[in-house]
């Protein structure tokens, strides 16, 4: 019988180069749009920052798939072409060490850094730089476990009370919505009533922390109409999962009859942090959390 051949180190590592590269391709069916924007859950005309995000996104994560893929490359090229012969005996020659191999893996990656530093920097810069004069202000409280909205400058508020859920974790109870006018500037401040909350609209890539007895901004200009699915990005409580809101990006005329519905319902005038449940040298007061039935 004929014995059966044994495929060399180096067939076996192109095989394997060969294998990532088909799984690579066959993994590759996406759509445009997926590409275009990193998988991330939105579109680059969502707001005016979310084409600027997904810019630094998609150039952070190709260079680290570059940088990936040439140590891989190098790893797999080291396996083979210094692979220990059938021939070669006894321990293979001792190196100390290589300065200029040394100095290249210190400065290189120095480098990369810098440079990504930079990128982020000067993006971070300009989202988080606010206008002189927006167009709507908007006042967003976190409270365990729900939402309070007001409506500076239309003096109408929002109130809502924490989410139910069933045992899918559907919503079985209103979710509040936030109202927005598309293709205007929006300025919020963010605070919290008890603990530490964040303010997450995902399809606005979007988030900031919500500190009790301090207040964060942030500014947009949404440029979508829709309705996108907000919620709580930092751990609050045991119902923080229930902590949820939706934003509808609506044209002026709309944003403006649901502001009269506030008003025809009695929510004028502002709440305030008088119904926080902080005392006066900034220390937490005991939040109730219902038992839990049965």
């Amino acid at each position: 019988m004929r014995p059966t051949a044994t495929k060399s180190p180096r067939r076996r590592a192109l095989a394997l180069l060969g294998g990532t590269a088909a799984t690579a391709l066959l993994t590759a069916g996406c759509s445009a749009q997926e590409l275009s924007t990193g998988w991330l859950p939105s579109t680059r005309d969502t707001t005016d920052e979310t084409g600027r995000i997904i810019t630094l996104w998609n150039g952070s994560w190709i260079a680290a798939l570059a940088v990936g893929v040439l140590v891989w490359g190098l790893t797999l090229w080291v396996v083979v072409a210094y692979r220990r012969r059938k021939d070669e005996v006894g321990l293979p020659a001792q190196l100390r060490y290589n300065v200029p191999l040394e100095i290249l893996y210190t400065v290189v990656p120095l480098m990369m850094v810098g440079v990504l530093f930079y990128y982020t920097y000067r993006d971070q810069t300009e989202i988080e730089a606010l206008p002189e004069n927006p167009d709507v202000n908007i006042g967003v409280v976190g409270k365990q476990w729900a939402w309070d909205f007001n409506y500076e400058d239309e003096d109408v508020y929002e109130t809502s009370t924490q989410v139910d859920l069933d045992e899918q974790g559907n919503p079985i109870s209103e979710i509040p919505t936030l109202y927005l006018p598309v293709d205007q500037t929006v300025q919020f401040t963010l605070t919290s009533r008890d603990v530490i909350h964040s303010f997450w609209v995902p399809g606005f890539l979007y988030k900031k922390d919500m500190i009790p007895g301090r207040e964060n901004l942030i500014a947009l200009t949404p440029q979508q109409t829709g309705v996108f699915e907000g919620k709580c990005a930092e751990l609050c409580g045991q119902y923080h999962s229930e902590m949820l809101f939706r934003v509808a990006v609506v044209e002026q005329d709309e944003f403006d009859a649901q502001m009269d519905r506030l008003r025809a319902a009695g929510q004028t005038g502002q709440l305030g942090s008088d119904l926080d449940k902080t005392t006066s040298d900034g220390t937490i007061d005991a939040v109730d959390v219902p038992e839990d039935e049965g």
